[in-house]
């Protein structure tokens, strides 16, 4: 059987981890390409080239590009050491010591305010939530991440930021760093961020202010 040949435009591309999506010539869909598909040319890609490919399935059913090359471009191989190189650096354990840190820090307060909560009422919900629901947004942040490669319907920011708001906050943060998802946004870092200063005030104030700063703001929202 004669190989079927797509045409579509680049519109994203991530050079430092060597990834990104083309819209399809008819823009029913946005096939995945590696640079690993790109294997013969002298030019690194970039957002607006158009790009001649093959469509393949891989173990777990995705679609995306192969035997893929740029129009207009003449043949040469080109080196994707950097890209392996930067995957490395991305996962090294130093790496992984700051992330570490940096969820010990954040989690640090509402951690100790949502154990003390449970000792003082015998209410361990918040300390429940907190684990579950960073859990479950995880999950759907890696779901939504796996759902914008294969260019299916993707998981709302209304969902994800009600499921940060939920007790998620610690999971989105984890996943974010890990999946790299979400985080260059910066309309959605904005509301993500708030949602974890709220959680932040809110066990301070229960652990050093007796819940004045909570009341004082439910007194302040209601008289106006």
């Amino acid at each position: 059987m004669k190989p079927v040949w797509h045409k579509g435009k680049l519109t994203t591309w991530k050079d430092d981890k060597g990834f990104g999506f083309i819209r399809s010539g008819n823009g029913s869909q946005d096939v995945f390409l590696h640079i690993t598909a790109l294997k013969e040319t002298n030019h690194r890609p970039q957002v607006g080239d158009v790009i001649c490919y093959q469509l393949t399935v891989d173990k777990d059913g995705r679609i995306h590009a192969c035997n893929a090359s740029i129009e207009g471009v003449v043949s040469k191989p080109i080196p994707i050491t950097s890209y392996k190189a930067i995957k490395k650096e991305t996962f090294k354990p130093k790496a992984k010591s700051s992330l570490i840190f940096e969820v010990l820090l954040l989690s640090l307060l509402p951690g100790l305010g949502a154990m003390h909560f449970a000792l003082t009422t015998f209410n361990p919900i918040p300390l429940i939530l907190y684990v579950v629901m960073s859990f479950l947004t995880f999950t759907l942040y890696a779901d939504d991440k796996s759902r914008a490669k294969q260019g299916r319907w993707r998981v709302s920011e209304r969902t994800l930021h009600l499921c940060e708001f939920m007790g998620g906050w610690l999971g989105a943060f984890i996943a974010q760093r890990r999946l790299r998802h979400k985080s260059s946004k910066v309309s959605y870092q904005i509301v993500f961020w708030v949602i974890v200063a709220i959680h932040i005030i809110f066990w301070l104030d229960w652990l050093l202010f007796g819940k004045k700063l909570v009341s004082l703001f439910l007194g302040i929202v209601f008289r106006g």
